[in-house]
């Protein structure tokens, strides 16, 4: 198996592969462009931040796995490697803690103007009282858009901090919100109404684009903090940047829009980033969630080297076209799954879905199909009559 490691990757994953009799190739400084050129005969791709996108996909005829080395698949074209057969795979939950320090440590610094009071003593000005002024998070309420594994811990550890925590997510219930404890918004404008400061913690996708547009800032508090850490695109940066202002925001960002990719580039909205607590995308980057990635990609290409089905894939489709589930218990021998594909192939019925797992001590096996329409009577009738099946069951999934 020929693996390339487009982006940084913990040491520790580049000897771990190898030692799994996989051939690896190792070069953090490609950029996308490069990607079509240098894939040649891969079959697994690692990335970060790479973007991977129709052009890199087209080129690697043998590609099967895109890895992404970190929890969101934005930077990948997802659609074009479903259309290909390609397995895309991510790591969610490594970089958890990384990302929820960093949320914290930028709403302390907003509040407490810690960026600017540094540059101000950097440039020999003691400014006490202007950056003496700060509204303190003890009893503050924080809003999160967004509730998974991240929201979570910042919430937990805003918590700890004794503020109060209240969140909205398209999936959170009441219920849910209560269980976690955590207060209930109906919709990410109560979130802008009643929070004194705001974390934004959701995934890119064409519905989340700009969520956090004009409309919401307008609903923010005078003096409110308003924090993002996950993606760019939710935020218009337009409206933003009208608002800091004329709303007194003290804002704090990891994340932007058309941010460069990759580690040493240019940053050109240099104008924004001055009125900010800014950072440059770096949520994740800490010793122990790299850690945690490599090995979690290790993970994903062991099990993809040894089943041929990597965990954590992102892109498989529900079987939508299935209309029958044909069970088939039957001893494991050679040609009998053979001679089921064949009776349905005569039959021109598609498998949408299939899976054959072993008994102990490999005698007996059972497989699963899911099947496009239902086969005819007499192709049950046969198969009954094969001398290597048990039992045969068909069901209707309407």
């Amino acid at each position: 198996m020929k693996i390339l490691i487009a982006d940084k990757l913990d040491p520790t994953a580049v000897e771990a592969l190898t030692q799994l009799g996989t051939e690896v190739r190792s070069q953090p400084d490609l950029k996308a462009e490069d990607l079509p050129e240098v894939l040649g005969e891969t079959e697994v791709l690692v990335v970060r931040s790479t973007k991977v996108k129709t052009p890199a996909l087209a080129a690697a005829p043998k590609l099967s796995l895109v890895v992404r080395a970190g929890a969101g698949v934005n930077t990948i074209d997802v659609a074009e490697a479903s259309h290909r057969g390609i397995y895309v795979a991510n790591c969610p939950g490594k970089n958890t803690a990384a990302v929820a320090e960093l949320a914290l440590g930028l709403i302390i610094a907003a509040d407490r103007q810690i960026v600017g009071a540094s540059n101000a003593l950097r440039a020999g000005e003691w400014k006490k009282k202007e950056f003496g002024k700060a509204s303190g998070l003890k009893g503050r309420t924080l809003g999160l858009l967004g509730v998974g594994q991240i929201g979570v811990a910042v919430a937990r550890r805003a918590q700890g901090l004794g503020m109060e925590v209240m969140a909205w997510s398209r999936s959170l219930t009441p219920e849910r919100a209560k269980e976690l404890g955590l207060q209930f918004a109906a919709s990410p404008i109560e979130v802008a109404q009643r929070a004194d400061v705001i974390s934004v913690h959701l995934a890119s996708t064409p519905q989340t684009r700009h969520l956090v547009d004009a409309s919401f800032f307008a609903a923010l508090k005078t003096g409110a903090i308003f924090v993002n850490t996950s993606r760019g695109e939710l935020v218009d940066t337009e409206a933003l940047r009208e608002a800091i202002l004329p709303k007194s925001l003290r804002v704090g960002l990891d994340v932007f829009e058309n941010e460069p990719a990759g580690g040493l580039a240019e940053f050109e909205d240099t104008a924004l980033a001055g009125v900010l607590t800014a950072t440059p995308h770096i949520g994740a980057s800490t010793d122990q969630a790299a850690e945690a990635i490599a090995a979690e990609v290790v993970r994903i290409i062991s099990l993809y080297k040894k089943t041929g089905k990597p965990p954590n894939t992102v892109n498989m489709g529900e079987s939508l076209a299935a209309t029958h589930s044909l069970s088939i218990r039957h001893f494991n021998r050679v040609g009998v799954l053979a001679t089921v594909l064949d009776a349905l192939k005569k039959e021109d019925i598609n498998i949408q879905e299939m899976e054959n797992t072993i008994f102990q001590e490999g005698r007996a096996a059972f497989a699963s199909l899911l099947l496009d329409r239902g086969p005819s009577d007499l192709l049950l009738k046969n198969l009954r009559a094969h001398e290597d099946i048990l039992q045969i069951r068909l069901s209707s999934r309407s």
